[in-house]
């Protein structure tokens, strides 16, 4: 119990902290930021509408597959730690 007094005091001041309730100027800056980020969105939409698959380079299209492999490698590397073994699950 005494080990634990440190950890409890420094948990007690960020739960102080981080877990009060929101202020009511929290929401409406939480208001400001949602119509912002539709306002974006729709201009994004609009944009991408304008897309054609004939119009990208293959410079972009080497982009978008490095990316895509990138994004999946991380994905099973994530899952080979959450597994701890390379095959399969170890039963």
């Amino acid at each position: 119990v005494v080990a634990a007094r440190p950890q409890l005091e420094e948990f007690l001041r960020y739960a102080k902290v981080e877990l009060t309730p929101p202020l009511p100027a929290d929401f409406q800056a939480l208001k400001k930021t949602a119509e912002k980020t539709a306002k974006d969105a729709k201009d994004a939409k609009g944009q991408m509408g304008k897309f054609k698959i004939g119009e990208v380079t293959v410079r972009d299209a080497w982009l978008n597959i490095l990316v895509t492999v990138e994004v999946i490698t991380w994905f099973y590397m994530g899952e080979v730690i959450g597994r701890r073994h390379f095959v399969g699950y170890k039963v």
